[in-house]
């Protein structure tokens, strides 16, 4: 039977930081709009921040969905599956907010974090107001290789100039026309070298 928890501690807090991947789901305010779920992963990219509070990286790729629905309505849950051991799923339901270079809260958040890739589009802080778990009895084993470095070494070969036009020109809005990367947000100096999203 699935459990509600008042605070990520102890053993949930240790399941959640071992898990190689996790998954991200927002999605637009009203009946229409396409909903989003990702996948994420990098180790070092999540970090518990305080017993009700997460963070994760967020680099520059094909979309920015996660962030315009962020920017629209904060809603965004976290899933965590356990691939090896006892069957465990974990949700963090909770309002996100992306968490631009330009803003000063940036530079204060990387404290809890591995040291970032290239191309490092924004921190996506969660304040978490449901904390669950489930069975997972269905949620198949499956053994953890290693990670990939394609995002990294792609994003790695481009000028911070060209990091610039491709969020300009794919990430500006969503797929439904949602605000996502805001301009301003991709004309920082020093951007490039701090990680990549």
């Amino acid at each position: 039977m699935g459990k509600v928890y008042d605070h990520i501690g102890g053993r949930l807090r240790d399941f959640v930081r071992a898990q190689p991947v996790f998954f991200v789901a927002t999605a637009p305010t009203g009946a229409d709009g396409h909903i989003n779920l990702s996948p994420k992963g990098t180790t070092g990219s999540l970090a518990i921040l305080d017993e009700h509070r997460v963070a994760f990286l967020d680099y520059t790729g094909s979309g920015a969905e996660t962030i315009a629905h962020l920017r629209q309505n904060g809603r965004i849950v976290l899933m965590f599956c356990a691939f090896t051991g006892p069957p465990t799923v974990v949700r963090l339901h909770g309002r996100g907010e992306p968490i631009f270079p330009a803003d000063p809260r940036f530079a204060a958040l990387t404290w809890a974090f591995a040291p970032p890739e290239p191309g490092l589009r924004s921190i996506i802080a969660v304040d978490v107001n449901r904390i669950s778990d489930s069975c997972g009895y269905s949620v198949p084993f499956m053994d953890y290789v290693g990670e990939r470095d394609l995002l990294s070494r792609y994003n790695g070969r481009k000028t911070e100039a060209e990091i610039t036009e491709y969020q300009v020109r794919r990430n500006a809005t969503s797929l439904d026309g949602l605000p996502a990367v805001p301009v301003s947000a991709t004309t920082q100096p020093g951007r490039h070298g701090a990680g990549t999203g």
